[in-house]
């Protein structure tokens, strides 16, 4: 049994409406339940003790949902061992357990393909001069990615020039910063990097030396590690307010991902809503009874992707609270629903988001 996922890559990333996408993201999701319950045994017996009937799915909303904690705790493969290429690891605080994510070369490929394509559509089809704001210590295991090495890598397919904002002690290397902006002054300039390293160690350092880049026209794509900044009471205007003044002329766009389901990331559109693109949707249930909640109503986050298929992470129940806002018609133009996240659920672990960075 093949996958084959090529109508999803022959689609507009945000170009379906509600029914043609649930009818495409139904068939495919369903069918990739059947392949990992027959390639995955932990799989299989854990949906089959949720009482996994085929017969009775007809969409996408009554498939069950692994709880993300699990991939902390279990090792999922549909895949044998020698075709795992990649393992990535979620990022985690210290003393706790991280997820391990077994990739083999056709999702690590997929994931890349989809990541690139809804990229693309907020920065164009061209590559950029890119500049990473973190340090390249970051991807020197190349088998063994961390979350945040893997965004690192993932976005760096869009870029060109690749420069590193900081050197292997964090620190700002402002002449290197400085020696890019010259080479790139008539460009659009990409920046990516991890929010709370971006406020940390460039905003920070930027305003504390009195420094302005004076960009003419870039492009920041960040995500992550919004906890640690609303401890300093930094909302998303704030952030987006605030890296303009030191970069210039920047459009700020935040993502919401996670490890588990890299690739199929949600982008925020200019009118600040995270969106689902063709790849992946959102459902919000309630906690109380797993019911799916209605537009506006706050409850556990469920993300649901097509791109898992070297191990079963295509519908998993997060640890996050949200709102979907509506479905095709957020005034950014683009399809699909698209919602805002609310921050973690009360009593959940806390994770360490793929921007941790901790000074021993």
């Amino acid at each position: 049994m093949e996958i084959n996922l090529q109508e999803f890559f022959n689609s507009k990333p945000y170009g379906l409406d509600k029914e043609k996408k649930e009818a495409m993201l139904s068939r495919q999701l369903i069918e990739l339940t059947e392949y990992h319950r027959k390639n995955c045994s932990l799989y299989k017996n854990l949906t089959d003790g949720l009482g996994y009937e085929e017969q009775s799915i007809h969409t996408y909303y009554e498939l069950p949902m692994l709880p993300v904690r699990l991939f902390k705790q279990y090792d999922f493969k549909s895949v044998a061992g020698e075709q795992v290429s990649k393992t990535m690891t979620s990022s985690g605080t210290s003393g706790q357990q991280t997820s391990k994510i077994y990739l083999d070369r056709n999702t690590s490929m997929n994931q890349t393909k989809a990541l690139t394509k809804i990229c693309n559509d907020f920065l164009g089809n061209s590559r950029h001069p890119m500049l990473v704001i973190d340090t390249k210590a970051v991807i020197s295991n190349r088998r063994m990615f961390s979350a945040r090495g893997a965004g690192i890598k993932g976005f760096s397919i869009m870029g060109r020039d690749i420069t590193y904002a900081l050197d292997e002690q964090m620190n700002l290397d402002v002449e290197g910063i400085q020696k890019f902006l010259d080479r790139h002054k008539d460009e659009t300039i990409f920046m990516f990097g991890f929010t709370f390293m971006i406020w940390q160690y460039f905003y920070l350092e930027l305003e504390k030396h009195h420094i302005r880049l004076n960009m003419k026209d870039g492009v920041l794509i960040h995500g992550g590690g919004w906890k640690k900044l609303a401890s300093l009471s930094v909302d998303n205007e704030t952030f987006k307010e605030k890296i303009r003044e030191v970069c210039g002329n920047v459009k700020v766009h935040n993502y919401y991902g996670l490890v588990e389901q890299t690739g199929s990331i949600y982008m925020e559109c200019e009118k600040g809503h995270l969106h689902a693109s063709v790849f992946s949707d959102i459902v919000i249930r309630n906690p109380r009874d797993f019911s799916v909640c209605s537009n506006g109503e706050e409850g556990m986050v469920e993300l649901l992707s097509v791109l898992p298929v070297s191990y079963p992470g295509h519908v998993i129940l997060t640890e996050d609270e949200g709102v979907v806002l509506g479905e095709d018609d957020c005034p950014c133009g683009r399809k699909g629903k698209y919602f805002r996240i609310n921050g973690r659920i009360k009593q959940a672990e806390i994770r360490g988001c793929s921007d941790t960075y901790e000074q021993h």
